[in-house]
């Protein structure tokens, strides 16, 4: 039905029999053009089928233009009169509605005509149209038509303006009438006509003289959104030109100065109107709004910002930041960026004012998926911190400052590059002082804040490099995500130097250290110094290394510059972490690093910023290594004069690595002073120097020895001097590639020693390292005129802290796994040239008391580690003028406060240690032991330090030597009555330990002690061998010395075994010495009973219960199966028991038959196999035998005894163990008890077995000292009583000592009898040293 209708109107019954069938057009639905003409030129026909038929004929021509249009086009007369007809509805319509529909089907025709006749036709029309309406606003359908017109049409504009200008007045006109829909169409029609290019040239003079005032005016009292949207759609237009620009804001009355405050205060036509739109609540007129004044400010923000911001529009653009619209808010952010480069904006305060929404505005659209909104709001954020003058603080408040850092945080982490960037350059221009000053600095924020936007540089994974040939597409788009990554990291970077340079600033700020806020009590990470490390860390874990990743794929200046300037400005970060960061900094190649760019980047002028950062930076580097590793007396005149040397050279030191190998070895013109060339030789020697103090050695050493060679002979040739921080370098340079260069000549070694004798102090040329000791050490043309002076040196830089301690000398056993590697080369050096030696003793005598003291220590661990080097005969004679030397300057009551006086009796002693076998003493020996002797007597008895290596020489010179100069020995000491009088002293001390109210002795003092009571011991022995003359007695209560065993008190067991020592003495004298004084204190008992019972009369001195408590005091140490502890033991009850037989049989039968002599036998006899085979059992039995105890041992035992040591292995047991089993059975066969005739052949056998191994070994003498040094297997097992005179501090070397001497001769039975170790283990552990002794004894073990 509807079909039908449609075709009836289309198809006129009524009209159509009378047209022409061409005119019939067989369309759905069918279409006679003639019927349309003619209905709509019908004035019977009705207004509504008008319309209806012009709607329908309007479907048809957009569905079916090209039949239509070919028809129409067939005759130019129907056109004509159709445009006509179409005019005249125009004109006759009454309201907007009705002039739509013919306006549009007009413009539409004319377009699809493609003709210009129909166009001119139009236009004429139009023009007669407009000149004779009678009101205005008749002519607003015009207007209509020739704005549809001219934005269908793209040259219409230019035809109205150039064919049609008297259109202007009626524009004109129509702007002036008081209907704003006709103002809305001349807007409009304004609008297109301006869009032209050539018709807005054309129109310029018309909008200047007569448009502009009228359309502002027109736009400030627009009311209707329709005239507001035209107005503006027209201003769009005006303002892309900078002519409008200008007049508009003329006629604004803007166009002076922005200085000219009064004018700018002024009315302000389109700013406050623009602002006015802007308050409006109309999203579309907003964003056109800030559109028009974006379109000002892009012609000259400078220019025309002012305007705006004296109208305080920007506080407005502010209040729009809080809209959801995406649209409004990039046209914002595109306004207040233009804004933002007029400082008025800032001093104003807007920026103030307005932080917060940016901030705020940020937060809510990186929710949003839009990348380019996220770009254009971070840009601005960042213009706005960068712009913001210092003295007007942006963030007003803690909270908005952690928000903003907050943002940011998030941006940094958008996955998307491009918005990441922007949010970088963001971070880089926050990190200013007076955008974080807030108190308290949120430095944790910030920590958060360089760690994420660090992090999310490393997470870039640079594209693979295309090794193969690929399109130039494909690498083109390498490159840019190349580049776009390099721009994202030297953003990066730069925001990591800002950080740096806010904590250099902040170090001035009080305010800026730490958080006032906290607690006195409580610690907080919000501090400055905390930030600093964290930027050390955070360089030294992301910021370094990603740089350098991405500079061996591509290498940019600019970041480089920026990379470089960072690491220059974090030297002064931390002060207290210059010296550790430069050597970091070196010892990673940074040196080589900054060379190498400026040399590829920095020839001729190019990349100055960046020869200007690696230069600064190497200048730094330098003076901070130099001044840590240095001690000099003109430090501040050196470093000032390298400072100038640096200054003036290193921007200039642009070579690569050959070409500084060559620079180094030119020689200046002499004809013309060619200072620059010598100065860039000093720097690069200087820079050369600091990389190779940190082991870069990118220069290889071959080439830059010979180098340096050709250096020095040009020096030599010149006649120059180099500046003493200079031939430092050349120095150290030298001894470091010694060994990759040949020897060097005579020519070098003349200009060296040449320089050196012209510097006034060598301490200025001398580095401390170990390579350059060898290096002077090693050319004797050196050591002799330097030698002294250098090791002086050496000595008074090194550090004996570690090597003093007595756990490294426990070590030395085993090589120098613990010393420092420079005393280790010092000792090397002393190995393989002995005449150091006599430097080292030279300096003794002439250097201060600190260097004479770590010389003597090191001479006294290169004595007990080298074994092998004869040296004693030339030391023994510089002692003795070493200690006349000391004793002279040192008087009586300096003595003990001398550190290296008792260095030096320890170094005797070890020299005299190393003469093992006995030697007969000549002059010297007797003179240093004269000397001793004399200092022992001027010591107090607290003097430990002094007295324990004296009387330890004292000891060793009256054992080791014959019998000839023994006899005189004895008679120096005995002569010396200080010495003795002191020995009483020290003995005394015995008595007062342990004292409950008073402190408990050092281990130091024990061993005094123990040396004391050998020293006497021996004396007492060798005055009664020699029957020397004495010149003062030793006195000692006899019962003290009884208790001190008796009731022991927990008497350490080198002591007990002392006091035994001299215990035997005493009693085999049968207590009848010329040197001895005994003092016998009447008992109790004695006062009671005056005359003596005939026991004690033939015990006397001693008393018989005296007598039998030391028997059951020495049984008791014997129970505790102490090997030391046995052998004395045992040794003392044979002594004993031999004083007891002569003075009273009764008793010494009473005392060996005791029953609990068998148990305490079977008590020292552990169980295990052979566990009789000990020496200490084995002369425990022997005196048993001897003694005819039955009931202690019995006969079967003893048969037993003789059966199992038949079958086991004699020729595997130790030296003292065949011996022991000898004497017992010698004791067996001399017929001391009875025995079986079986038994008399195995005790033969056995006999001839001991006698045979006997005459293979070294013959066994007698020994009764402690320290039995003969060449004898004894050794091992008196290893410990070897230690008791020399003290703790020595009982373990002379342990190991003794192992190594006997390691050719012993089977490894020696290293594996567990009573060695027991012994180390049960002596030691109160020195602390007991579980390295057994250590060190099983590794040997090992071993052999």
């Amino acid at each position: 039905m509807e079909a039908a209708a449609e075709a009836g109107l289309l198809v006129c019954e009524r009209l159509h029999a009378r047209h022409d069938p061409r005119w019939l057009l067989l369309l759905p639905p069918p279409l006679c053009l003639a019927c349309v003409i003619e209905t709509l030129g019908d004035s019977s026909a009705s207004l509504v089928r008008k319309k209806h038929v012009l709607s329908c004929f309007r479907d048809v021509l957009a569905w079916h233009a090209v039949p239509v249009i070919q028809l129409l086009a067939q005759d130019e007369r129907v056109c004509v009169h159709f445009i006509g007809t179409l005019f005249g509805m125009l004109h006759t319509a009454e309201d907007s509605s009705a002039l739509d529909l013919p306006t549009e089907v007009l413009v539409r025709l004319v377009v699809e005509l493609k003709l210009e006749q129909y166009v001119h036709c139009v236009l004429d029309e139009s023009q007669k149209e407009l000149s004779k309406a009678a009101t205005m606003r008749g002519s607003l359908s015009m207007f209509n038509l020739l704005g549809k017109l001219a934005d269908a049409i793209p040259g219409l504009a230019d035809i109205l303006v150039i064919e049609h200008g008297n259109l202007m007045e009626h524009l004109l006109a129509g702007l002036m009438y008081p209907n704003e829909g006709v103002k809305a169409a001349v807007c409009y029609l304004y609008g297109k006509l301006y869009s032209s290019p050539i018709s807005s040239e054309r129109l310029s003079v018309h909008f200047t003289e007569r448009l502009c005032d009228l359309f502002l005016a027109t736009l400030g009292n627009a009311q209707t959104k329709e005239l507001q949207v035209n107005c503006m759609g027209l201003l769009k237009e005006l303002l892309n030109s900078d002519h409008f620009v200008s007049v508009i804001m003329s006629n604004s009355r803007r166009g002076a100065d922005s200085e000219n405050t009064e004018l700018l205060e002024g009315e302000n036509l389109l700013p406050l109107v623009l602002k006015k739109l802007l308050l409006s609540r109309d999203e579309m007129l907003q964003v056109a709004s800030v559109q028009c004044m974006t379109a000002v400010l892009v012609h000259s923000p400078i220019k025309y910002a002012p305007a705006f911001i004296h109208a305080d529009i920007p506080e407005f653009l502010f209040e729009c930041l809080f809209c959801t619209s995406e649209i409004l808010l990039w046209s914002v952010y595109c306004c207040l960026l233009l804004l933002t480069e007029e400082r008025l904006f800032f001093s104003k305060c807007h920026t103030v004012y307005g932080i917060e929404s940016v901030v705020r505005s940020l937060k809510g659209i990186l929710q949003l998926n839009n990348v380019e909104l996220h770009k254009q709001g971070l840009l601005l954020f960042t213009e706005i911190l960068k712009r913001q003058p210092v003295e007007i603080k942006l963030f007003s408040n803690l909270a908005m400052c952690k928000d903003a850092i907050g943002v940011l945080v998030e941006a940094v982490k958008c996955p998307v590059l491009e918005v990441a960037a922007e949010a970088v350059k963001a971070v880089a221009a926050i990190l200013r002082k007076d955008h974080l000053s807030c108190p308290p600095v949120q430095y944790v924020e910030l920590q958060k804040l360089i760690e994420t936007m660090l992090k999310r540089c490393a997470d870039l994974s640079l594209p693979p490099i295309i090794r193969r040939p690929a399109s130039h597409l494909g690498h083109s788009t390498q490159n840019k995500a190349v580049l776009r990554q390099g721009q994202f990291l030297l953003s990066t970077v730069e925001g990591f130097r800002n950080a740096c340079r806010l904590a250099v600033e902040c170090q001035s700020d009080p305010l800026a250290q730490e958080n006032v806020f906290t607690a006195p009590s409580s610690e907080s990470e919000n501090t400055l110094s905390s930030f600093s490390e964290f930027l050390l860390r955070i360089c030294d874990s992301l910021c370094i290394p990603i740089v350098l990743k991405h500079s061996e794929r591509t290498s940019s200046p600019a970041l480089m510059e920026v990379f470089i300037s960072s690491l220059n400005t974090l030297f002064t970060v931390v002060p207290s972490m210059h010296e550790k960061f430069s050597r970091k900094l070196a010892s990673s190649s940074f040196i080589r690093l900054a060379l190498e760019l400026k040399a590829k980047f920095c020839t001729g002028q190019s990349n100055p910023a960046l020869n200007q950062a690696c230069s600064s930076f190497l200048y730094t580097m330098c003076l901070s290594l130099h001044s840590a590793a240095e001690k000099m007396e003109d430090s501040s005149q050196q470093e000032q004069e390298m400072s100038e040397l640096l200054q003036r050279s290193l921007p200039q030191l642009n070579c690569s690595v050959p070409e500084s190998l060559t620079l180094l070895s030119e020689t200046p013109d002499p004809f013309c002073s060619d200072e620059a060339l010598r100065s860039h030789q000093y720097c690069l020697l200087l820079l050369l120097y600091c990389a190779y103090a940190l082991e870069d050695r990118f220069v290889p050493e071959a080439e830059l020895f010979s180098a340096i060679r050709n250096f020095l002979l040009s020096v030599q040739d010149q006649g120059d001097c180099p500046p003493p921080y200079v031939f430092r370098a050349v120095l150290y340079l030298l001894a470091v590639c010694q060994d990759k260069g040949e020897a060097l000549d005579s020519s070098p070694l003349c200009a060296i020693r040449r320089v050196l004798e012209n510097t006034s102090d060598l301490s200025l040329v001398y580095i401390h390292h170990p390579l350059l000791l060898k290096f002077f050490l090693r050319y004797s043309e050196f050591m002799g005129r330097f030698g002294r002076r250098i090791l002086q040196l050496w000595f008074s830089w090194e550090d004996y802290s570690q090597i003093e301690t007595e756990d490294a000398v426990s070590g030395l056993s085993s090589g120098l796994p613990d010393y420092p590697n420079s005393f280790t080369t010092l000792l090397h050096i002393l190995k393989g040239n002995s005449s150091v030696l006599l430097i080292l003793l030279d300096l003794i005598c002439l250097s201060t008391t600190e260097v004479a003291h770590k010389v003597l220590v090191t001479l006294s661990m290169f004595l007990k580690i080298n074994e092998d080097v004869v040296v004693c005969d030339l030391l023994r004679s510089q002692f003795l003028q070493i200690l006349q030397k000391l004793l002279v300057e040192s008087s009586s009551t300096t003595l003990q406060a001398s550190k290296n006086l008792p260095l030096l009796l320890r170094l005797l002693f070890l020299v005299q240690l190393r003469n093992e076998a006995e030697r007969e003493l000549d002059s010297t020996d007797f003179k240093l032991l004269h000397h001793v002797s004399n200092l022992c007597g001027k010591c107090r008895p607290g003097d430990v330090e002094l007295l324990q290596p004296s009387l330890n020489f004292l000891y060793w010179s009256l054992h080791q030597t014959t019998t000839c100069s023994q006899q005189r020995v004895v008679a120096v000491l005995l002569s010396s009555v200080p010495l003795l009088e002191l020995l009483q002293k020290v003995l005394e001390l015995t008595w007062m330990w342990p004292c409950r109210s008073g402190p408990a002795l050092s281990s130091s003092e024990e061993a005094l002690l123990c040396s004391a009571w050998l020293l006497t011991a021996s004396l007492l022995v060798h005055q009664h061998h020699y029957n020397s003359e004495v010149h003062q007695t030793i006195s000692l209560d006899v019962e003290k010395v009884l208790n001190a065993v008796i009731f022991r008190r927990k008497k350490p067991a080198l002591l007990l075994v002392s006091i035994l020592q001299f215990l035997r003495a005493i009693l085999r004298q049968n207590f009848s010495s010329s040197l001895l004084v005994l003092v016998v204190q009447p008992t109790a008992q004695s006062r009671m009973e005056p005359s003596l019972s005939e026991d004690d009369a033939s015990l006397y001195p001693l008393a018989t219960w005296q007598v039998l408590s030391l028997v059951v005091s020495l049984q008791n140490l014997l129970v505790q199966k102490d090997l030391l502890l046995s052998q004395t033991v045992v040794a003392c009850l044979e002594v004993l028991m031999e004083y007891l037989h002569k003075r009273n049989q009764g008793i010494a039968l009473h005392v060996v038959s005791q029953p609990w002599n068998r148990f305490l036998l079977f008590t020292l006899l552990d169980g295990g196999e052979n566990s009789f085979l000990r020496p200490e059992i084995l002369r425990l039995m022997t005196l048993f035998v001897r003694y005819r105890s039955s009931n202690i041992i019995s006969q079967s035992e003893i048969s037993q005894i003789l059966q199992e040591t038949a079958k086991a292995k004699l020729a595997e047991l130790p030296g003292a163990t065949s011996h022991a089993l000898r004497l017992f059975l010698l004791q067996l066969q001399s017929g001391s008890c009875e025995r079986e005739p079986a038994q008399e052949g195995t005790i033969q056998t056995l006999l001839e077995s001991l006698q045979a191994r006997t005459r293979t070994r070294t013959h066994l003498s007698p020994q009764d000292m402690v320290y039995p040094f003969a060449k004898h297997t004894s050794l091992v097992k008196d290893i410990a009583k070897q230690g008791v005179a020399v003290g703790l501090g020595v009982i373990f070397n002379l342990l190991f000592h003794a192992i190594f001497q006997l390691r050719l001769n012993e089977s490894k039975t020696v290293f594996s009898t567990s009573p060695l170790v027991a012994d180390a283990r049960t002596l030691m552990p109160r020195t602390g040293h007991g579980h390295r002794v057994v250590k060190k004894i099983l590794i040997v073990q090992k071993r052999y």
